[in-house]
């Protein structure tokens, strides 16, 4: 293929196209400014540019937001024009930036396309789909309860650090099997990358590590992910063993971290999820569906990187820049069908395209979530809000929807017995 590529014709009554470049000034989506009030920004992006809004995703990265439901579903259907593959654009930016060891050319299933990307996918598909969802229930549910116990009987806490943010890494530890000495050096590197604080050391580390979990698994192994990585038919090498490591934690502990915040302070903070017409509150799922909806865990996500200039919504797309569907921003689109099935702009939370999370993933997901959610509701009943921080803090950066903190309150309570 030469040449730009045109996905529709110019628009028949005669407007112009545009470059996204040309059509005003950029939207920074990694500031305080914009964690604040994000939809805000979606409207007014919206009210500015259409489908495609320009940001920038660091000082100096700029990349198109996608605001549009239906051209974010054409785009996400699209791995030929929009393909996930960052190798051409990580060559161009800045080194050092935090947001490239997250958006990085890795061999794995986020990163890769085509056969290759199949290849990754397959693998990650199989290891997961062995995982046993009522032996890993008892394992979130005996995690929570462990987490609980250690603040219940101080009548408040912070649910971030005291619990959303070490209960997913347990959880997920558990699954891949990785010991307690590993873990202990994982956590902290991981947490750095992800939230992107961290820089090549903390990138080298985690590499490193799971390199060495990679090793023990080898020599030792157990019913757990990555020895099922390992023994997958398709062979993988250790470097492409560690890599789809780093894929399943990075999908596996930023999205649950917020759903679960993000889940308990919706119930916390809106009437309808404290009770209904009939006295009863409505179950956790109905507001894990609602955040998933109107303010998931991933703002923006689901990178692809035309590698050619191209067409769409009357916009061209300059090659190897980033573009990004923003769920959140797509929930709101006044455009968006009424006879949408319901729930339809909470899959865009899920990705779409041969990149979409897999149904594997989502169990999980919703099973952490959910169980986390329910099990702390369960111990602290009156759990509310802390009544000294009137509004949330919402931690800055281009992907996430994700609180810095999640200050409660409640009546102080015993310990439990661990599950």
């Amino acid at each position: 293929m030469t040449g730009p590529s045109r996905l529709q014709p110019a628009n028949r009554r005669g407007r112009s196209s545009s470059s996204v470049d040309s059509s005003g000034s950029r939207t920074p989506i990694y500031t305080k400014e914009f964690a604040a009030d994000p939809h805000g920004f979606y409207q007014r992006m919206r009210a500015r540019h259409g489908a495609l809004a320009p940001v920038d995703l660091a000082p100096g990265v700029p990349a198109t937001l996608v605001v549009s439901h239906r051209t974010a579903v054409r785009i996400l259907g699209d791995p030929v024009h929009f393909p996930a593959d960052p190798r051409a654009w990580q060559q161009k930016v800045p080194a050092g930036l935090p947001v490239v060891p997250v958006m990085r050319r890795r061999p794995n299933a986020l990163r890769t396309d085509g056969s290759e990307h199949e290849r990754y996918r397959a693998v990650t598909v199989d290891a997961l789909a062995g995982v046993d969802l009522n032996s890993l229930r008892t394992v979130i549910a005996r995690t929570a309860v462990h987490l609980i116990n250690q603040f219940c009987a101080d009548g408040a806490a912070d649910l971030i650090d005291q619990y959303a943010r070490p209960l997913v890494f347990h959880v997920l530890d558990e699954l891949v099997g990785c010991p307690p000495a590993l873990a202990d050096r994982l956590t902290p590197v991981l947490t750095a990358i992800f939230d992107m604080h961290g820089d090549e050391d903390a990138e080298a580390t985690a590499t490193t590590v799971l390199a060495e979990l990679v090793a023990a698994k080898r020599a030792e192994p157990g019913g757990d992910l990555t020895t099922r990585l390992i023994e997958h038919p398709a062979r993988l090498t250790d470097e492409e063993l560690v890599h789809q490591l780093l894929a399943i934690y990075q999908a596996g502990t930023e999205s649950p971290r917020n759903l679960i915040a993000n889940t308990v302070l919706l119930i916390l903070t809106d009437p309808r999820f404290t009770t209904n017409h009939v006295g009863f509150a409505p179950p956790t799922r109905d507001a894990l569906e609602e955040v998933l909806s109107a303010d998931p865990p991933l703002a923006n996500h689901s990178i692809v990187y035309p590698p050619l200039p191209v067409l769409i919504e009357d916009v061209w797309l300059p090659a190897d820049q980033p573009v990004l569907v923003s769920p959140a921003a797509c929930a709101g689109d006044p455009d968006r069908s009424g006879a949408h099935y319901p729930g339809a702009g909470g899959e865009l939370a899920w990705g779409g395209g041969p990149h979409a999370c897999p149904a594997q993933a989502r169990s999980i997901t919703y099973l952490l979530a959910e169980e986390a959610v329910d099990q702390l509701l369960d111990a602290l009943p009156d759990l509310g809000p802390d009544p000294v921080r009137d509004e949330p803090s919402w931690r800055p950066g281009p992907f996430h929807r994700a609180l810095t903190a999640l200050p409660v309150e409640f009546p102080p309570t015993q310990r439990m017995n661990l599950p």
